[in-house]
């Protein structure tokens, strides 16, 4: 992509940039006798599903351990449209309070965690390597016997090889990119740093369209598989 080609682009994004805040204005002025809206969401916290950067060294991966949690499986949402769209003209970016979220449905559940290496992030000026990953299961998913030994053994990182299943698979996701072949960008030139137009009636023509690519994440599937001690029963005070 060419240094001009993306300034084009960053002004069709800029432009619709100010539409959103003059949306956010007019909206601002329809929701202020609107009544709160809330929603309720399934959180799914039993997928057993992970996701981690593509070039990560699956060879790294290695359990770290087991340990009994409480975890919410509803997030319930209240969206004050009034006081959302006042936010949102007096700040673009958004706000944590907008809309008020509540957590809800706790149970209890078992977490399950791995370690794995990859590429640091940019952020991190330490460039730390190391990272981990977490899946839940319910009480139900083991016997009582795997999941005793799993949280109190010391072997539980080479008794779990026998009691957990990880395959990874890297999917395909919807993404809208620029349809070059439908687009138009007005020609211009860059004078004292800003960029203008030869012809000032000229508009540029944005157009997206759907494309179908790889993730840039690998999904990890965790998956509960019968082990010599799926039929063994012994107290455990979590189930």
């Amino acid at each position: 992509m060419t240094f001009e080609f993306k300034h084009r682009l960053f002004m069709t994004l800029a432009v619709a940039g100010v539409a959103s805040i003059v949306n956010a204005q007019s909206g601002l002025r329809d929701s202020e006798h609107a009544a709160p809206e809330a929603t309720i969401e399934d959180l799914q916290p039993f997928t057993h599903t992970a996701f981690i950067p593509v070039g990560s060294d699956l060879s790294s991966l290695r359990f770290r351990g087991v340990k009994a949690v409480v975890i919410p499986t509803r997030k319930g949402s209240a969206v004050d449209r009034h006081y959302c769209a006042e936010l949102a003209f007096r700040d673009p970016g958004g706000s944590m309070y907008c809309p008020s979220v509540r957590l809800g449905g706790f149970t209890r559940a078992y977490e399950v965690t791995y370690s794995f290496d990859a590429q640091p992030l940019s952020s991190d000026e330490h460039g730390d390597r190391h990272f981990t990953f977490s899946v839940y299961f319910r009480p139900e998913e083991l016997s009582p016997a795997e999941w005793d030994l799993l949280v109190r053994s010391r072997k539980a990182r080479t008794d779990a090889a026998g009691f957990f299943e990880l395959t990874t698979s890297r999917m395909l996701e919807e993404r809208s990119v620029i349809d070059e072949e439908h687009s138009t960008f007005c020609d211009g030139d860059y004078r004292d740093g800003s960029w203008v137009p030869t012809n000032t009636q000229c508009k540029d023509k944005l157009t997206l369209k759907k494309v179908m690519v790889p993730s840039a994440y690998l999904t990890v599937q965790v998956e509960p598989k019968p082990s010599r001690y799926s039929s063994v029963h012994f107290p455990n005070s979590y189930q």
